[in-house]
């Protein structure tokens, strides 16, 4: 499979039980709620995608970027195991980095977890850079998350 076989769209609630799906798959120790994946989704400020193989979600990525807000948040990214490595990730981040130019964001923030180096290269071949450590974030893996910003125009 190629990542040119890989369809975004934006997704909505009746994506919500695939989302939750690839959250739990991808996120076992520490997963959002169902209740608060529901609330991202449906939000105003929010922009979530599904890649979709076939009929198939096969990843999910979310953008919150409020209404003349000069920083935005990457929230969350996820692919299914079997179709990492694909480049759907990047496909997703692209898509999410295209909206906050959209946006006229200055800068788009993400944490990614220490102990996750495919994702943090992942980040930095789009122009990420890491800015800082918070100790200890995610939980209950005691796992620091590292922060990461992207700057308009890099």
């Amino acid at each position: 499979m190629q990542a040119d076989q890989v369809q975004l769209r934006d997704a909505d609630l009746d994506d919500l039980d695939a989302i939750m799906a690839l959250e739990i798959a991808t996120f076992p120790s520490d997963a959002w709620s169902r209740e608060m994946m529901a609330a991202e989704l449906a939000a105003p400020h929010t922009r979530y995608l599904v890649a979709l193989v076939g009929e198939a979600i096969v990843g999910y990525a979310g953008l919150s970027a409020p209404v003349g807000a000069t920083q935005a948040d990457i929230q969350t990214i996820a692919v299914d195991g079997q179709h990492r490595r694909l480049g759907i990730g990047a496909l997703l981040v692209a898509r999410l980095l295209d909206e906050a130019r959209v946006r006229r964001v200055d800068d788009v923030l993400l944490e990614v977890r220490a102990d996750n180096p495919g994702a943090q290269r992942l980040y930095e071949r789009h122009g990420f850079a890491p800015i800082a450590v918070r100790p200890r974030y995610y939980q209950p893996d005691d796992v620091d998350a590292i922060v990461m910003r992207w700057e308009a125009g890099s």
